[in-house]
């Protein structure tokens, strides 16, 4: 019991760490890779100002259709686009 007791501890720890270092890559790849568009429209410059890679990759996280399309476009790791058909959140957000 004392085994299973540590594996779980020692699991929940590295999951948690895990998630810590997800977060900061996305970090560190947004501010590497910054979303610059050249030839950007108004509503691009726009929509890029209201949002921001954080490190959110889920749709549960996301509180519009168009922050998901956001992320999926401009961040690092996202899993919100699970058909791969260019349309996050289908079943959330972007119906």
């Amino acid at each position: 019991m004392k085994n299973f007791l540590l594996l779980v501890i020692i699991g929940a720890i590295a999951w948690y760490g895990y998630g810590k270092y997800k977060a900061m890559s996305a970090r560190e790849a947004a501010a590497h890779y910054p979303a610059a568009a050249t030839h950007a429209s108004p509503s691009a410059a726009s929509e890029t100002a209201q949002f921001s890679c954080d490190g959110r990759t889920h749709c549960s996280q996301m509180r519009s259709c168009a922050e998901a399309t956001y992320f999926v476009q401009h961040c690092p790791n996202t899993e919100m686009d699970g058909n791969s058909d260019g349309v996050p959140c289908e079943r959330q957000w972007c119906q």
